[in-house]
Parts: C-alpha cells; structure tokens; sequence
C-alpha cells in the first residue's frame, strides 16, 4: 500500500495534468485576430467616409472656378474652399464671394460672384462710367482689374434696384465677361451655397478671399 501511494504522488504524469487543468484559458487564435482586425479597419474607413460625407455636405467643399467672370480675382480653374456653415450664424456680408445654385435659364451649373448689395441697399451702376452706386455712394472696389473701372469696359449697367429681406445682390468682377445680377436680378439666401474663402489651387493663385 505504501509504495501503491508512493508512486501517485510521485508519478510526473499526474502533476503535469493537474498543471494544465488550473492554468490559464487559451488566446485567441489567429484566425479571429485577423478577423477583428479587418472588423476594426472596416469600422474605422466606415467612420471616416461618413464624417468626410457629413463635411462635405455641411461644412466645407472644394469647387472649382470655370469661366472668367471672377477674374483677376479668380482665373479659371482655380480651386476654393467654400464655408457652408457660416451664414447658418450670420447673413451674407457686401464684398463675399459667394457660390450659388444654378439660376433658371443663366446657367446649369454652380456660379461664383461677389456679393455688392444686401438687404436694404439701393444699388446701381452706370454702364458709361463703371462705377457701382450703393446707397447713393461709390462702392470702392480694390479687388477690381483696372479694366473694369475704365469707362466702356464693364459691359451693361445696371438701373436702380432695393435690395428686398433675405436677398443679395451679386455681380462678378470681370464686369464685361459676366452674367450676373444685371442680367437674373437679386438672388435668395436659399440659393447661396457657401462663402468662398480661400484659394488652394494652384499654389501660385494661393491667397484668402
């Protein structure tokens, strides 16, 4: 009996499985370590679709300038950036560059022009000497191109116009290659897209609007 006792507490086999039915549980393998990985990334571009989505629409978007209109403010094919948020905190202000809707038989797509009146404002332009009147004052318009204050270099004028609640009047800043308020009159708040704020395309055309 003593060597029948001897031997179990002795025998390695007996401690070894004792051993292993106390110790730790087994990790993971590594077939579910890949799977939730891929389950991470895939949530994590989820994310970041989503919030890039929500920027877009809501915040801030790129457009990019087609046409002369804008010049030498802005040149064809320049790219900006346009605030979507901020006339959710405040109306439009005179000198924005605004983008906006496409307007009914002017254009299918997106336009760009600078804000010149706003709500209340008399405005008017005289075709003869170029100058833009506002409240029965010379706007003073450093952003112009000097052809565009030249005497018969700014295209059609413009007759004298009240600006009515929640609209704006616009005008591009190459007066003689533009459609603009001389032509569809003032535009709604609901039609504006955003305020163009800056220039990031191409490097050399860089600057804050």
């Amino acid at each position: 009996m003593t060597q029948a006792q001897d031997s179990v507490v002795d025998d390695p086999t007996h401690g070894t499985t004792a051993a292993a039915e106390t110790g730790p549980a087994p990790g993971p393998t590594t077939r579910t370590r890949k799977r939730n990985t891929l389950l991470e990334w895939a949530v994590v571009l989820v994310i970041a679709a989503l919030s890039a989505f929500l920027v877009r629409t809501f915040v801030v978007e790129q457009f990019k300038v087609v046409g002369q209109s804008m010049e030498s403010t802005l040149h064809n094919g320049d790219r900006v950036l346009v605030n979507k948020l901020g006339y959710r905190f405040h109306d439009p202000r005179r000198g924005d560059v605004v983008v906006l809707e496409p307007i009914k038989d002017v254009s299918k797509a997106d336009l760009i022009k600078r804000v010149i009146g706003i709500p209340g404002d008399t405005v008017s332009m005289s075709a003869d000497t170029c100058q833009v009147l506002v409240n029965g004052r010379e706007l003073i318009e450093p952003y112009l191109d000097p052809i565009a204050k030249t005497p018969g270099g700014c295209g059609p004028g413009l007759a004298e116009v009240t600006v009515p609640s929640d609209h704006v009047l616009v005008l591009g800043d190459h007066r003689n290659a533009s459609q603009d308020g001389r032509s569809f009159g003032v535009v709604s708040f609901d039609k504006i897209v955003g305020r163009a704020f800056v220039v990031i395309y191409p490097s050399s055309h860089w600057q804050w609007l």
